[in-house]
């Protein structure tokens, strides 16, 4: 396979299981990630893209196999396959069952066997991926009797991961390939954009591909905490220190030691706490509160912003020595409105997700309701599409295909204008005379989107409200407006 696969071994570590595991890891197309406990393995799920998960059904540390039943739903494209000992019998059968098992394999594991069930099971995946695009590109087979009115064709794409980041972009190819690189170092890392562009799983990725992937990823919100709590979850306390200080706490620094600490909304921070990050970035030094003694924690920072901080440090309100400090590498995650390449893939991921978290066998999306995605403006990004899908996942029929009519009301109501953006027909002899025609219908098509609220208008068409009103004013636009009111 061309593409690198990510198997992970769920067992406890022992000779036959350790030898399988390192023949996986030698084959140039495969990831291979050893867990012992479900924390460790979900930690995994958590972070990183898994194609394929051996597990041991016979753990004592916990029940594996209603683990791998509730991946049928959270991760319905993982393949299981579960590791048994002894004869096969009705426990196992119920564990197949349960699990939807690809194969089992019995104990003493032969790390030929591994190596071989796990490149059938993985091209028997890729097949079955293919099946599903064929079937639904040409709308043949069996499928097509549930289909409850035709859809104008159906949406298709092919997905890249960065863990579980779904891309097809070029902007978000280049961004990902950045972050691989910057990932080997240890430098700070500064994630910018909007709210629900992924800063969060870009961090998770970042860390899983560092050299401090073995050890922990803590995460911190800082929007809205008071100083004395966030200082406490960062840098911990001592019994007493302050009202509800009952016991001590560590800090998520010192607990993360070795590892990577990720601190989201960063920009939201008071300039007093401003100065205490100032000092653990440039140190390392960690005090807890009512505590005299000084310690030092070895973390990798990674923050990220929903506000430009360049701008914020313009206005004062942001210190420029510690912008620089989170600034090793700059980070900026494009608005999915700037992507529309990406709405087709993350539109089928999400349907594969919810629809297996519904138990709805969703066949497919059509092309009229991705043309209304690209002609949405996202304004809460990836997390208002994937929303938006499980909606539509949820009000569907098994069998169906999403289609116009399973559209929330605020989308549905883009129908008109987005066939209208295509139908867009330029007037006038000369080119100057053209692209004025052109600026005009779009000018209109925005304002009308927007009922006419200039100010929003304004901010879509990325003019000032003086802008916008000398364009309205040089189209003749008013008289819209009057009939608007």
């Amino acid at each position: 396979m061309s593409i690198e696969s990510t198997i992970l071994f769920i067992a406890d570590a022992c000779p036959e299981l350790r030898a399988a595991a390192e023949a996986l890891a030698r084959e140039p197309d495969y990831r291979v990630i050893m867990a012992a406990r479900d924390g460790e393995a979900a930690d995994v799920l958590n972070d990183a893209h898994v194609d394929l998960i051996l597990a041991d059904v016979e753990s004592a540390d916990f029940d594996i196999v209603a683990f791998l039943s509730r991946l049928r739903f959270t991760h319905p494209d993982l393949v299981r396959i579960l590791l048994v000992g002894g004869e096969p019998g009705l426990r196992l059968s119920e564990a197949l069952a349960r699990t939807a098992a690809y194969q089992y394999l019995t104990k003493p594991l032969q790390a030929e066997q591994a190596c071989l069930v796990v490149k059938r099971a993985l091209e028997t995946r890729e097949l079955a991926r293919r099946h599903r695009r064929l079937v639904r590109e040409l709308k043949i087979g069996d499928d097509s009797t549930f289909l409850h009115g035709k859809p104008d064709g159906v949406a298709k794409g092919e997905a890249s991961h960065f863990e579980r980041l779904v891309y097809a972009s070029e902007a978000m190819s280049e961004l990902c390939g950045l972050a691989r690189e910057v990932a080997r170092t240890d430098l700070p890392i500064l994630i910018e954009g909007e709210t629900g562009t992924g800063k969060e799983l870009l961090a998770r990725a970042l860390h899983f591909h560092s050299r401090r992937s073995s050890s922990p990823l803590m995460v911190q919100n800082c929007g809205g905490v008071r100083d004395e709590l966030l200082h406490s979850e960062l840098f911990g306390h001592k019994r007493g220190a302050f009202t509800g200080a009952v016991s001590d706490r560590l800090g998520l620094f010192r607990a993360a030691d070795g590892g990577t600490v990720f601190l989201d909304e960063i920009s939201e921070i008071s300039p007093s706490f401003q100065v205490s990050l100032l000092r653990f970035l440039q140190e390392g030094e960690v005090k807890p509160l009512g505590c005299d003694q000084t310690m030092h924690a070895n973390v990798r920072i990674i923050a990220a912003s929903n506000k430009p901080l360049k701008q914020l440090v313009k206005a004062g309100q942001f210190r420029e020595d510690l912008y620089f400090r989170l600034k090793g590498f700059d980070l900026e995650v494009p608005p999915l409105r700037a992507r529309p390449a990406d709405i087709p893939v993350l539109t089928e991921f999400f349907v594969r997700k919810h629809g297996g978290l519904l138990s709805n066998r969703v066949l497919g999306v059509s092309n009229d309701v991705i043309e209304i995605f690209k002609a949405y403006r996202f304004p809460g990004n990836v997390r208002e599409l994937e929303n938006e899908v499980r909606r539509m996942v949820a009000l569907a029929k098994d069998g169906e295909y999403l289609t116009r009519r399973h559209l929330s009301p605020a989308l549905a109501t883009l129908r008109a204008s987005a066939n209208d953006r295509l139908a867009l027909k330029p007037d006038g002899r000369t080119l100057k005379e053209m692209v004025e025609s052109l600026e005009g219908q779009l000018v209109r098509q925005v304002l009308e989107k927007c009922r006419w609220n200039q100010s929003k208008a304004a901010r879509e068409l990325g003019l000032s409200r003086v802008g916008l009103a000398n364009k309205i004013r040089r189209y003749a636009l008013a008289d819209g407006m009057t009939r608007a009111g």
